[in-house]
């Protein structure tokens, strides 16, 4: 059973870890960077997957500096409740509580990191500015594009939905290959954003069947 747990960033703060070990023989770490909803249940049950597969799990909340334990809904306030914390978060910052991640778990072996949405951002960030990750599965992020001339420091995937109204899939794609021509970009038919998401407005089964298989699998092969 999951435990909060309590970590300290880069810059001294103590901030809160949803954390997980794992139910089977370990086969490494995983860091799960959270949407903009904060440590939902949504999250809390992608940590409970990761343990199942075998792997220690832990998710920061990365908003702790600005309200701590914060979770929102998937209604329009709650959208705009958690944008506000996301653009009011340093980007630096957060990066700095995932290398705190990585540290907790890099005692125990290899460390991987896995995002959605605003975790997706955060995910691309990651593998290219924290060192010391033996694999990045970033789904959905808006920052991607921008960012897309960024090197990855490891063996790096990336998930998008085809009909995801914010992100134009082919665009991102395109730039991520422009620079990056190795680093697969996989663009799911039919299925929208925040699709690994098991809210019933959201969630693709077949989709996030197959972005979780080959996530596990470039994990495996690290």
């Amino acid at each position: 059973m999951g435990e909060t747990i309590t970590l300290r960033g880069a810059d001294g703060f103590e901030f809160s870890a949803y954390h997980e070990q794992a139910f089977t023989p370990r086969k490494g770490g995983v860091i799960v960077i959270q949407e903009i909803f904060g440590i939902d249940r949504f999250v809390r049950a992608d940590v409970e997957r990761w343990a199942k597969a075998g792997y220690e799990a832990i998710a920061p909340s990365l908003y702790d500096r600005r309200e701590r334990g914060f979770t929102s809904e998937h209604d329009q306030e709650g959208i705009a409740a958690g944008v506000v914390h996301a653009r009011g978060t340093p980007l630096e910052q957060a990066l700095g509580d995932i290398g705190a991640c990585r540290d907790f778990l890099a005692e125990r072996g290899k460390v991987f990191v896995v995002g959605y949405c605003y975790g997706g951002s955060l995910t691309w960030l990651s593998a290219a500015k924290v060192e010391g990750l033996s694999g990045a599965s970033s789904y959905y992020g808006s920052l991607v594009q921008a960012n897309a001339a960024l090197k990855p420091l490891c063996p790096t995937i990336i998930h998008l939905g085809h009909t995801d109204p914010g992100i134009n899939a082919e665009a991102v794609e395109k730039a991520v290959h422009e620079h990056n021509p190795d680093v697969p970009v996989y663009v799911y038919e039919g299925a929208g954003h925040g699709f690994n998401n098991e809210s019933p407005e959201r969630y693709n089964e077949e989709a996030a069947d197959l972005a979780r298989a080959r996530t596990r699998q470039l994990f495996e092969s690290a």
